[in-house]
């Protein structure tokens, strides 16, 4: 795979710093990676394909420059540090609930130099300084839609949205959370689906627009959304 070809394929032109970051960020993955489990990928190849250009797509839901936008459980920062990288009039925020990868982001953050970035150690339903704050939240293959629902769209301010990054087949999870979207003041906006070069499969992002409002009530605990899913 040609990386810098299959961004331009994205309207994306990478320039030389750009390709110097994300090779830079492939490094620090690979070494971390070897003393805590952020990725199952490590042949290079795979993770410009699978992580970098997968994490790119997601500009296919944005609809301009200057946005909010937060990721909520992104690990090892997939897709909120591509997108950064790209993008230096975005400001993102990264929640996750295991510290460790916090401090991943943060170290990795200063190397890449990216002043657009700021990460917090905290659950998305705990998350109540940034409610309704975001043009835009992400999570990429987290849990199912109807709880990732309930945790990311009280996040959404009303007009923004919320973009799911699943794999393919999507339908029996959009038909559990119909109710989930309807209670939180939202509506299924559209459905992007992509392929990954090499075969390396086919993707969609659901995005979800918020239309009212999400009632306070809304995030529960987690146990509750866990156990009874909207």
């Amino acid at each position: 795979m040609d990386f810098n070809l299959e961004c331009l394929k994205l309207d994306l032109k990478l320039n030389d710093k750009e390709n110097e970051l994300f090779n830079i960020y492939f490094d620090e993955l690979i070494e971390v990676n070897k003393v805590m489990n952020l990725t199952s990928i490590t042949e290079k190849n795979e993770v410009f394909n699978k992580h970098f250009l997968d994490s790119l797509y997601l500009t296919k839901a944005l609809e301009k420059k200057d946005f909010m936008l937060c990721d909520v459980g992104s690990g090892a920062g997939f897709p909120a540090i591509p997108n950064a990288i790209i993008n230096k009039d975005a400001k993102i925020v990264i929640i996750d609930s295991l510290g460790k990868r916090i401090n991943f982001i943060n170290n990795l953050t200063k190397k890449l130099c990216l002043s657009n970035v700021n990460a917090y150690h905290l659950r998305a339903e705990d998350a109540k300084e940034f409610r309704e704050k975001f043009d835009y939240v992400t999570a990429r293959a987290v849990s199912k839609l109807n709880i990732l629902l309930e945790l990311c769209m009280p996040l959404v301010r009303v007009g923004g949205s919320f973009i799911a990054m699943k794999s393919q087949n999507i339908e029996i999870e959009l038909d559990e959370a119909k109710n989930a979207i309807n209670a939180l003041g939202a509506k299924l906006d559209k459905i992007i689906e992509y392929e990954l070069p090499d075969g390396a499969g086919k993707r969609s992002l659901i995005i979800i627009k918020k239309i009212k409002n999400t009632n306070l009530k809304y995030p529960r605990k987690f146990s509750q959304i866990k156990d009874k899913p909207l």
